[in-house]
């Protein structure tokens, strides 16, 4: 029997290494790069910041490790993955100096598998190399994240696909090389069957980006990266249908299941910078004649938020575990993804609200990073699925291993359970 919580002391060193490297090289460029779009567009002046850092990262033979050495990476499983990430996460720009980030990570492998080797040769190897940035299109602005809701059609005319319809939230469009798009090639049968996934080129004729939006308040409205598109007869080659018509959904799963996963590795890092905030602040701090520290109610706080942060990285590490034993997004390993996916939002505003609390004034204003961190637990209770639709999940999940009582009475019901045991046990009492 196997079962063991320890780290080869080989990949502990790298861990280590990564740690120290994000704390003094990459989390300095959160201070300086603050635009929404720095830590992913290309073309930003943090990318020529964090060209050093790369190379660097690719002399330790950590980029991109999410890749098979096929394309350019380390082939690590899941758990090696979580165990990085959760270091990554405490800089926004962590995923992107280690080849990462989100949605490009996915992409690529969705690239991989079903891409054209013209399409390969144009964009996978520039991805991979985070020369350039891609999009994943899903959500509409009517539908959320409700596929049967979906409207933005494309019907075959002749060599090209034609699109008509809107999208919503379409991270990075605007300096995006190309976008991946979900639509509904075939509105007569169920959405999971009528869906596909299109390759459309930056600057194609028919694609408009209506405005960007970003998640919470700036300066300017307008300036975020989250694109509300419009196709009005957008027109793509026939080869840019990636995977089988109608079989959009297996496409994007080859992305969907690991992004969740990513999402949770990288809020445990967040969690337990929060966690070294709140350690620090409560024994720096005094008030009534004694530290913080020393207060039970702030003691209670501190054992509390230790608690919810092991208890959900441990899970976090276990649903990373199943995908490595696996090797596939089967039901068990989607009920463990739509748990911790389900658990991210909620243990995150247990522990920020917390350290926020013991910081005071601090806490609420923008010399620390607080705030920032509050202001994005309400997008990940949202982003790929809302936490309601991954709940119902795990329910479904876990109620197939159980039966309805055979009859008007509980198979718990004690006193029948206690009548059987005393057929079984209760001559000793005699005796």
């Amino acid at each position: 029997m196997s079962w063991s919580f320890e780290t080869d002391p080989e990949f502990q060193q790298k861990l280590d290494w990564i740690d120290t490297f994000t704390r003094e090289e990459i989390e300095p460029l959160d201070l300086v790069f603050r635009g929404p779009g720095d830590p992913w567009d290309p073309d930003s002046p943090a990318a020529r910041a964090m060209a050093p850092l790369r190379e660097t990262v690719k002399k330790e033979k950590l980029w991109a490790c999410h890749l098979g050495p096929e394309l350019g990476g380390e082939g690590y499983g899941q758990v090696k993955l979580g165990l990085m990430n959760e270091i990554l996460g405490r800089s926004r720009f962590g995923p992107s100096v280690f080849g990462c980030q989100a949605p490009d990570s996915g992409n690529a492998e969705i690239l991989a598998h079903f891409g054209t080797p013209e399409q390969k040769a144009k964009y996978l190897q520039p991805l991979l190399d985070g020369r350039i940035a891609s999009c994943y299109s899903m959500t509409e602005p009517h539908a959320g994240a409700d596929p049967a809701e979906f409207t933005c059609t494309a019907e075959r005319d002749g060599d090209e696909w034609v699109i008509n319809g809107e999208k919503w939230f379409a991270s990075h469009a605007r300096f995006s090389e190309f976008l991946l798009v979900m639509v509904v090639t075939n509105k007569d049968v169920p959405i999971h069957k009528g869906a596909s996934m299109l390759l459309v080129e930056k600057g194609t004729p028919g694609m408009e980006i209506v405005r960007n939006c970003a998640v919470g308040p700036y300066v300017e409205q307008g300036d975020g990266v989250h694109g509300y598109l419009r196709f009005s007869n957008c027109r793509v080659p026939a080869e840019n249908l990636l995977g089988e018509e109608g079989g959009g959904f297996l496409v994007a799963q080859t992305r969907l299941g690991g992004g969740r996963v990513h999402h949770a590795m990288r809020s445990v890092g967040v969690l337990k910078k929060a966690m070294d905030m709140m350690c620090e602040r409560v024994k720096s701090r005094r008030t009534k004649g004694e530290l913080l520290a020393d207060k039970q109610t702030v003691q209670e706080k501190i054992a509390d938020s230790y608690t919810q942060i092991l208890q959900y990285r441990l899970h976090v590490l276990y649903t990373a575990w199943l995908i490595d034993k696996h090797k596939e997004y089967n039901r068990e390993v989607r009920k463990e993804i739509a748990a911790i996916k389900a658990a991210t939002p909620k243990v995150l505003q247990d522990v920020i609200y917390r350290v926020m609390h013991l910081h005071g004034s601090w806490g609420m204003s923008d010399e620390t990073p607080l705030m920032t961190m509050w202001a994005n637990i309400p997008e990940l209770g949202v982003v790929d699925g809302p936490s309601e639709v991954h709940k119902i999940t795990v329910a479904r999940t876990v109620l197939r291993d159980y039966e309805p009582s055979p009859g008007l009475l509980p198979t718990y019901h004690t006193p029948t359970q206690r009548e059987a045991a005393m057929k079984k046990y209760g001559h000793y009492l005699e005796d």
